[in-house]
């Protein structure tokens, strides 16, 4: 192995074996957890909404568990404002990423929304439909109980003479798509990206659409370390 070429302009150190093959762990030569995956949910997300990426960044996070030498944090978590575009409503994303995760939850990205959430799996997509009643309820975590009898009786009167006929909303099932049995989403992704080189097929995810998916999990990275917000543009994909 050339260890030379491997550090290229990277700060000399002498020949690691842990350097070399835990190379994200350090950021000489990689970019962490935000580098790493939140990129891909970076693309995902942009790739359903046509969304060009968020304009406010922060993240938070540390290494917590391994204390191995590494300087990149194995906690991170991210939160991105999404300005409005002619694509989208303004909305806000949040990411979060912890290697010693005990509840075993894995990886999934959720569009949650007034009537539900969608939930993009590896294998499939699952919507499950919560609807808000337009129909107001009272009692429980509200102030009924705090005023007298008299007033809960007059609003309890109010309430039945203007609601009770009210007919309940109809209930809608979830939905659930998955793949084709054996489908490979690696294979579809080599077979576009060969496509575009050799048949000069169009790419969606083009050099644009990565650098706006890259640059915000970059600019976590800066923001993580620098302590502050990072604003971005995300029509030129550049820092502002």
């Amino acid at each position: 192995m050339d260890w030379d070429s491997f550090i290229g302009d990277a700060p000399k150190v002498a020949y690691d074996p842990v350097r070399f093959f835990r190379w994200r762990n350090y950021q000489d030569y990689g970019t962490g957890v935000a580098g790493d995956l939140f990129v891909h949910l970076f693309s995902a997300l942009h790739a359903v909404t046509s969304s060009k990426g968020p304009n406010r960044i922060f993240a938070s996070g540390g290494l917590r568990y391994w204390k191995d030498g590494r300087d990149v944090p194995d906690v991170i978590m991210g939160i991105y404002d999404y300005p409005e575009t002619k694509q989208h409503s303004a909305f806000n994303l949040q990411m979060r990423v912890n290697f010693v995760d005990g509840s075993e939850s894995g990886e999934r990205l959720r569009f949650i929304g007034t009537d539900g959430v969608i939930t993009l799996g590896w294998g499939g997509v699952k919507v499950e439909r919560h609807k808000l009643s337009n129909v107001p309820t009272y009692g429980g975590w509200d102030s009924f109980n705090t005023f007298t009898e008299a007033q809960q009786k007059e609003y309890t009167k109010w309430y039945e003479a203007n609601y009770k006929s009210a007919k309940p909303a109809m209930i809608e099932s979830d939905l659930e798509f998955k793949a084709p049995e054996g489908y490979s989403a690696n294979y579809d992704h080599h077979m576009n990206f060969y496509a575009g080189i050799r048949e000069g097929k169009a790419i969606k995810e083009d050099a644009l659409f990565g650098m706006r998916a890259a640059g915000p999990a970059l600019a976590s990275n800066k923001s993580y370390f620098e302590k502050k917000i990072i604003n971005w543009d995300p029509e030129a994909a550049r820092l502002t």
